[in-house]
């Protein structure tokens, strides 16, 4: 099916609501296996669609932020999604709390059962209109950044698109390239503080109703975080921070010295190489086309798979206005096919994000036969051992898009996924302090972020601005 073949449908919540209750109904009471099998597929087939129709909705207010119509959709969703996770909470309680659990769990798995008592920690029938919220505050979000019209060279553009100059050879160019992009944020710094100090109200308070001290133990469960702790996420920050910082420290040196400056500042961050970083050969079509040789030489199977997703038109590549500044990949059921979602700006990272997302987009196309939707992605941070692998099973190929600057886009990478590594795992230690004081002030959040900054990114220069 191609995507815009997808007869899309708004559910009805209450006839959802009224189904499910009945089916659980039935659970409750049935004490033989083959029949309670059998109402866990009933459910499956009515969050198989409800989640397609979603993530159909959700694609689609994303490609266009502005369409009226499915910013409708979006806000039913942001309205309803809350009162469908309380209807499978009610689920998952059953199943785990179910006396032929054990029976059960031969015939679907262990996974989704621990899945499931993850997932019953995470709402509560008095907290409906708090998820709401939450949900509101996060589109608000996405809306604001997709607005945004940067006034750059006598056009204007779009925050991806304006990222694109902050690799330009010439200096001064990038510095007013990378000063344009931040002065968005400056100008709208005020709302999106108040969203993001709306948005951690919100969840210390809901994660309070929950029973927990703060929302972190809150967030770990919303991953689906099975069998590791924040404990064990802290030692690993401490191991990238031993151990991966000064490594990154010597790159940036070198990188100051190949770029032959004195000081290395913020606006030169994007640059690795005075020549300039490498860049695909050809447009966007010309990049799409070249990936079928790509994926084709990698194996039969992701070759299969890539054609599967450009016949089907299951993928947006290209940047537009009012299209969500992400990169992405979804999943809709019903259609059996995953969704890539990018925003290309003729930089090497058009390439890496394509591979990341089509190593999301495979591994959820392989996994498109099996029957729960649980099943279709392994838990959060699993999902990333298929995006990162992707991006190096690429490289066998890169020379179709690279050419002669094949090479240096290697050593771009590579020198990208260590500077990422250890940017995540600042952002997951400032989100930590954030979290455990929810009371401190938008200034004073930024003064613990800078602190993180100077501790994790020591070589990012805003002297001089």
């Amino acid at each position: 099916m191609k995507f815009e073949k997808f007869k899309y449908k708004r559910p009805s919540i209450d006839k959802l609501e009224h189904d499910l209750i009945h089916l659980l109904n039935q659970f409750k009471q049935s004490k033989d296996i083959e029949e309670l099998s059998n109402i866990i597929s009933k459910i499956n087939q009515l969050r198989s669609n409800f989640e397609s129709m979603m993530n159909f909705a959700y694609l689609q207010f994303m490609r266009n932020t502005s369409d009226s119509f499915y910013s409708e959709e979006q806000k039913f969703y942001d309205e309803s999604n809350p009162t469908y996770q309380n209807l499978l909470n009610d689920y998952f309680r059953k199943l785990v709390n179910c006396e032929y659990r054990n029976q059960l769990e031969v015939m679907w798995g262990k996974q989704f059962f621990s899945l499931a008592e993850l997932q019953t920690k995470t709402i509560s029938t008095n907290m409906i209109e708090d998820l709401v919220m939450e949900n509101k505050l996060v589109s608000q979000y996405t809306k604001l950044i997709s607005s945004a019209r940067i006034k750059f060279l006598s056009k204007e553009m779009n925050l991806t698109q304006v990222r694109a100059y902050s690799q330009n050879t010439n200096r001064e160019l990038r510095k007013q390239a990378v000063n344009a992009r931040y002065g968005f944020y400056e100008e709208h710094e005020e709302e999106l503080d108040q969203i993001f100090h709306n948005l951690v109200k919100k969840r210390t308070e809901i994660a309070q109703k929950l029973g927990y001290k703060n929302f972190i133990e809150l967030g770990y469960a919303r991953m689906l975080r099975i069998g590791y702790d924040s404990e064990m996420i802290r030692i690993f920050r401490k191991q990238v921070k031993d151990v991966i910082v000064p490594l990154l420290i010597e790159l940036k040196e070198n990188q100051r010295n190949r770029l032959n400056i004195e000081t290395l500042r913020y606006y030169d961050l994007d640059i690795l190489f005075d020549d300039g970083n490498p860049e695909p050969k050809g447009n966007v079509k010309w990049i799409l086309n070249e990936f079928q040789h790509v994926f084709k030489e990698i194996s039969p199977e992701t070759a299969e798979f890539y054609q599967f997703m450009v016949s089907n038109n299951f993928l947006d590549v290209e940047t537009r206005n009012d299209k969500a500044r992400a990169g992405f990949c979804t999943y809709i059921a019903e259609c059996k096919s995953p969704y890539i979602f990018a925003n290309f700006n003729g930089t090497s990272d058009d390439v890496r994000v394509f591979l990341h997302e089509a190593g999301h987009a495979f591994q959820l196309y392989t996994s498109r036969n099996l029957e729960l939707v649980d099943y279709h992605y392994p838990t959060y941070e699993a999902c990333e051992i298929f995006s990162m692998s992707m991006e190096l099973f690429g490289w066998k190929s890169l020379n179709r898009i690279f050419g002669e600057e094949t090479n240096k886009y290697k050593y771009l990478h590579l020198h990208e996924a260590l500077d990422w590594l250890v940017y995540c795992v600042a952002v997951d230690e400032f989100q930590h302090i954030v979290y455990e004081n929810p009371e401190l002030t938008p200034n004073e959040r930024k003064e613990k972020w800078r602190n993180v900054e100077k501790e994790y990114l020591p070589f990012r220069n805003y002297e001089g601005k």
